[in-house]
């Protein structure tokens, strides 16, 4: 769990740190005189260090969430420290001082978590009892408003072109297949994907579903795409994973020829490598990422008559604006894109936390997608 915080070099001799038996051992890739805290916290003692591990720790559970914060932090207390603050005196003015600097070198967006990363540690030390209030609480970020996607969407020749450029005489290269599938038919998350299981591809009948386990730990069930199914199967089949159920069902490759699977799930790290790999082999230019299979399955569906609700459910959006920003004025200026919507009437609940419904389990993507 440590090992997304964020270390920064060792204060100078003098300042006090956290006692070495009380501070678990560090990855072994960080130099030896790195330490846990920032030089501010250290400064400020002992129960500081521990209110700021335990910000991490203990308050943030997400390990994405966890390791942008604790790059935030360091850094705005880097920032503190260069011009000579100590933590108690930092004050409303310095804040924002900070944030008019990062609105010069970072898009707002970045600004915009930077503020809510400091702002919600201060807030944790208010309430341990470290600082008397929080300086950031009244300092705004920058104004940002969206209103159209920006991440790059495949057309729908490209991801076939994509498919059909792995080689599928390796397990890793089967794998490959199936996880860009899995994101494209599936609308799902890369995060929500890397977490299934063997046990997640579920019989329905003579069809599938997969259970996508998203963020917020809410799990969202959605047909499986025969596509899908065959790259999915024949994946487990070349792997030997189908009896461990309780096994990850992505997992890291040992080796470079790619014969074999460790224990290890893939993390997004190593997906957006695999991505970037398979897409310069194809020959894609354009910048795409593991969220680009999930926008372009979206924006297939919507710029070809896909109902927003319907793309809601399906995406496990909680706000429509969400969904409504993969429906661009690219997406709408590309008619070429064709899916049928004649076998996916489903049934909404009011409320997402409850199942969606579906009367078919087989949703048809556009032809390009589905032929193999």
């Amino acid at each position: 769990m440590l090992d997304n915080v964020i270390a920064v070099p060792a204060p100078p001799a003098g300042r006090l740190v956290l006692p070495s038996p009380a501070v678990p051992s560090l990855p072994p890739a960080l130099p030896a005189d790195t330490r846990l805290v920032p030089v501010l916290i250290a400064d400020a003692g002992e129960q500081a260090c521990w209110r700021y591990v335990e910000f991490f720790t203990v308050n943030i559970r997400n390990p994405n969430t966890r390791r942008a914060y604790a790059r935030a932090c360091a850094r705005f207390l880097a920032w503190c420290d260069g011009r000579g603050l100590t933590l108690t005196a930092i004050r409303p003015h310095d804040v924002g001082a900070y944030i008019e600097m990062l609105q010069a070198e970072a898009a707002a967006p970045g600004v915009k978590q930077q503020l809510a990363a400091v702002r919600m540690l201060f807030n944790w030390l208010v309430v341990g009892q470290i600082m008397p209030v929080n300086p950031a609480a009244a300092v705004r970020g920058p104004a940002y408003v969206v209103k159209t996607g920006k991440t790059p969407v495949l057309e729908s020749q490209e991801w076939r072109r994509l498919i059909d450029g792995i080689p599928i005489a390796t397990v890793r290269g089967l794998r490959d297949r199936a996880l860009i599938a899995t994101l494209t038919y599936g609308l799902a998350r890369i995060g929500a994907v890397l977490k299934m299981k063997v046990e997640d591809l579920q019989p329905k009948g003579s069809a599938w579903l997969i259970r996508l386990h998203e963020k917020g730990g809410k799990e969202h069930v959605m047909p499986c795409h025969h596509s899908l199914a065959e790259a999915l199967h024949a994946y487990i089949a070349a792997a030997g994973i189908g009896d461990d159920r309780k096994a990850w069902l992505f997992r890291t490759s040992r080796g470079h020829q790619g014969i074999s699977l460790g224990e290890r799930a893939m993390t997004q790290s190593d997906a957006w490598r695999m991505v970037r790999k398979r897409a310069l082999a194809a020959g894609i230019t354009a910048p795409i990422g593991n969220h680009s299979f999930r926008a372009t399955g979206i924006t297939a569906y919507l710029s070809n008559g896909g109902t927003l609700e319907h793309a809601q459910a399906m995406a496990a959006h909680e706000s429509p604006r969400t969904t409504k920003l993969y429906c661009s004025a690219r997406a709408a200026s590309r008619p070429g894109l064709r899916i049928s919507h004649s076998q996916t009437t489903r049934t909404v609940q009011p409320s997402f936390s409850k199942a969606v419904r579906w009367r078919s389990s087989r949703a048809r993507f556009p032809r390009t997608f589905s032929d193999q």
